[in-house]
């Protein structure tokens, strides 16, 4: 009966992508290239001094993403250190300078990491006019990086990548913003609160007095979820039956983080000229996440252990409401996206079944990845694939027309180093550095040994990897995890866009080559199996040695 369930919730959500794969990639092909501004944007150009018909180079796009960015940092600490005298703050102090670079970071980075406890830290103000507005621009800034690099392999001999000022813009007018207020209204019906109560006090059936949060909860979440956000209104997260009440919000859930992964491949199969290339690009995803999703459910629903046994499987840490199967599709999707929100503790899951939710991160989030971000990953990887395929049949390799030279490779190579060497080397500075390992085993780590590792090992994992979600065991708002995480999230955010940027400057530049009998089909099966196979042995290779040293010690004990 569970693996019926299974199978049928996964048909649910296979269907509606199949059928929203044409139309909304076609849709979101038309609004990055389409020559006609609507008013309301044309007056935001006016604004912000920004002139729609002119292209940037790729530096200039560089410059334009880093500095929107960085005032979006600057203002989102700010407003937390004030929130004091801020309208709507319910009466909460201001988090620690540590605490509000560490969230200011995280929303900026779209990560959503969450150190606090939301319901307990920030008031509406800052909910709105600062991790809400994240939310939305965060994610739009992620698509319009994925869209400049495929400008990069559809345009010819240009200097050009196209203008982000003009792709933030309508990413979040045309796209983000339309798709959040239906899914807004959606979730109320499904039961999820939108009110600005604030703390209500309710006699309990045993007497005692009980303090209920309310707030604005079902417009945070749509966006967190449909942007691959994933902060919680409330601590418990997507487990909170305020947030999601109940399984058919949880499936509708899993909808909304999927859609804009699942058709952006249509979106650069239109873009390119070939729609075979944005098959070959949404099989590779799939094949990762179903893979993924039937894995971690078969070791939830055979956990070993007497409670296991007699509850049906290894529910500690699980909604009754969602059951295994609700939980191990949400914590798929969560982690094969760049969301992080959670509808389950993922610190609770069996040793082997909470490396899963790691192992997704550790791939580089490429099923299907977060709104932009999963796609210029995974076209990275493809490049990758391609000139391995260029060594072995001895030719000079190319993709969709575009030569992959030094300096494509050397960018692809160094796209792939920067989460690994910041996951390795946080976890490894978090138990070596004085004091700082004293720190992280007497406060933050709430089980000790191989455990307590995983927990350290996931929230670097999940930094780096903008992720967000965590091993709730582990306590994170401390001077060092604040600072580090923080860290973290800034350098995994915004190197790898840099050489993103960069690559895409470089193939827009060149000019494409006609194929030849010796050029690799890249919309075929067999590259499909190639570019499958490389995600996966850069991430075991990476990560195998530091993964023997937590969930799989502790899960082959």
């Amino acid at each position: 009966m569970t693996w019926l369930y299974a199978l049928l919730a996964l048909a649910t959500v296979a269907l509606v992508l199949v059928i929203a794969y044409r139309p909304f990639g076609d849709y979101m092909a038309w609004v990055y290239t389409s020559r006609a501004d609507w008013k309301i944007e044309r007056v935001i150009y006016r604004v912000i001094g920004a002139d729609p018909h002119t292209e940037q180079t790729w530096q200039a796009y560089l410059r334009s993403v880093l500095s929107f960015s960085a005032v979006g940092l600057l203002f989102v600490y700010t407003l937390q250190r004030l929130q004091p005298v801020l309208p709507y703050s319910l009466g909460l102090d201001a988090p620690s300078p540590d605490l509000a670079f560490n969230t200011a970071a995280s929303f900026v980075g779209n990560t959503n990491w969450q150190s606090y406890s939301p319901e307990l830290t920030v008031g509406y103000t800052v909910q709105f006019a600062g991790l809400a507005v994240q939310n939305f621009v965060s994610a739009a800034v992620g698509i319009a990086v994925a869209i400049a690099l495929v400008r990069g392999f559809a345009y010819r001999r240009s200097g050009t990548i196209g203008n982000f000022w003009v792709d933030l813009t309508r990413g979040t007018l045309r796209i983000l913003l339309p798709i959040a207020v239906l899914a807004a209204v959606v979730l109320m019906i499904g039961g999820v609160i939108q009110n600005f109560n604030g703390f209500t006090a309710v006699s309990t059936v045993t007497g005692t007095t009980q303090t209920i949060p309310g707030g604005p909860t079902a417009s945070q979440e749509a966006i967190k979820l449909l942007g691959t956000n994933g902060g919680g209104f409330f601590n418990a997260n997507s487990a909170h039956p305020f947030e999601n009440p109940s399984a058919l919000t949880n499936l509708f859930q899993v909808l909304l983080m999927l859609i804009i992964p699942f058709s952006l491949p249509r979106t650069f199969g239109r873009m390119v000229g070939d729609n075979r290339q944005g098959y070959a690009i949404v099989s590779v995803m799939a094949i990762l996440y179903i893979a993924s999703f039937k894995i971690l459910t078969l070791l939830e629903t055979a956990g070993p252990g007497t409670a296991p046994e007699l509850a049906g499987a290894a529910m500690e840490g699980k909604e009754q409401r969602l059951g295994i199967i609700g939980s191990t599709l949400f914590t798929t999707t969560s982690t094969g996206t760049s969301t992080g929100a959670v509808a389950a503790m993922h610190d609770s899951y069996t040793s082997l079944g909470g490396m899963m939710p790691m192992l997704n991160m550790m791939l580089g989030e490429v099923s299907p990845g977060g709104v932009g971000s999963g796609l210029y990953a995974i076209l990275v990887l493809a490049v990758i694939a391609v000139f391995i395929s260029g060594l072995l049949i001895g030719r000079t390799p190319e993709y969709l027309g575009k030569k992959i030279g030094p300096r494509e490779i050397k960018l692809a190579a160094m796209y792939i180093l920067v989460s690994p060497m910041l996951v390795l080397a946080g976890t490894a500075l978090s138990f070596a550095l004085p004091g700082v390992k004293d720190e992280v085993a007497n406060v933050s780590i709430a089980n000790p040994g191989v455990h307590g590792m995983s927990e350290v090992l996931y929230a670097f994992t999940s930094a780096a990897n903008n992720n967000g979600s965590a091993f709730a065991g582990l306590t994170a708002d401390t001077p060092w995890l604040n600072t580090a995480l923080g860290l973290a999230i800034l350098l995994g955010r915004f190197i790898p866009i840099m050489l993103v940027l960069a690559l895409a400057g470089s193939l827009a530049a060149q000019e494409k080559v006609p194929p030849t009998v010796g050029t690799l089909p890249t919309h075929r099966p067999m590259f499909i199996g190639l570019l499958t196979a490389v995600t996966i042995l850069m991430s075991a290779l990476t990560y195998f040695p530091v993964l023997t040293l937590g969930p799989l010690a502790e899960g082959l004990k």
